[in-house]
């Protein structure tokens, strides 16, 4: 498939077929990664199980050596205290 970049207002993008975007399993809404490889765009759909980034992808993004703490939100309010 042949297509031209285009502006849309200050940005610029590329209008993809449908047949195309059906092949790739991508609807409109999909989230996909953009990449560049070697000068190349990758585009990629983000698989998503039921509707939800898997848990792997999120541990994934965690980045290393970075230790939790505790926060402080306050009193409890109304019946949230177990």
């Amino acid at each position: 498939m042949v297509t031209t970049v285009q502006k849309w207002g200050n940005s610029q993008g590329l209008r993809l077929a449908r047949k195309l975007l059906e092949e790739a399993r991508i609807s409109v809404g999909d989230d996909v990664d953009v990449s560049v490889q070697q000068g190349l765009i990758i585009i990629t759909p983000i698989r998503r199980v039921r509707g939800r980034v898997r848990l792997e992808d999120l541990v994934a993004r965690i980045p290393r050596g970075r230790r939790p703490r505790a926060v402080d939100w306050g009193k409890p309010v109304g019946r949230e205290e177990w």
